[in-house]
């Protein structure tokens, strides 16, 4: 059964160029109900450690500084069938490949700096939400 809550976070690249209010309209718009949302700037300490399942990927080391380099919007988002309907709204991961309209399509760069991190499953949302807000232990 799918869950009800999900994680995103707004990356450098589109907090950077100014799209937080675009994007965050967008998820209010497709009905998600913001639960917990923060503007904050991960060291790369932190970028490791929420990343930490990527640590013997080659690109591993690229993405902590990425996710450092500026502010990130981290949310946790509430909708029914959360996951997957937020993983429909953000678009593949590369934008070249995104559906129109979708986040990643408007927003994102390139396939590194594609706009927002998305949780792909109830269980990946409740760790990565607990990471940044504490009040959500039990998620």
């Amino acid at each position: 059964m799918s869950g009800n809550r999900t994680f995103t976070m707004i990356k450098p690249d589109a907090t950077g160029a100014g799209n937080t209010g675009a994007i965050t309209k967008m998820i209010e718009d497709a009905g998600f109900r913001i639960v917990a949302m923060k503007k904050t700037k991960l060291s790369a300490e932190m970028a490791g450690k929420f990343y930490e399942i990527h640590k013997e990927r080659p690109f591993y080391g690229e993405l902590c500084a990425y996710m450092s380099s500026g502010s990130i919007v981290p949310m946790i988002l509430e909708k029914d069938n959360a996951v997957e309907d937020f993983r429909k709204l953000i678009g593949a991961t590369d934008p070249k490949k995104a559906a129109p309209g979708t986040v990643r399509a408007l927003f994102a760069k390139s396939i590194d700096a594609n706009a927002v991190h998305g949780s792909d499953s109830d269980e990946n949302a409740a760790i990565e939400g607990n990471f940044f807000f504490s009040q959500f232990e039990r998620f």
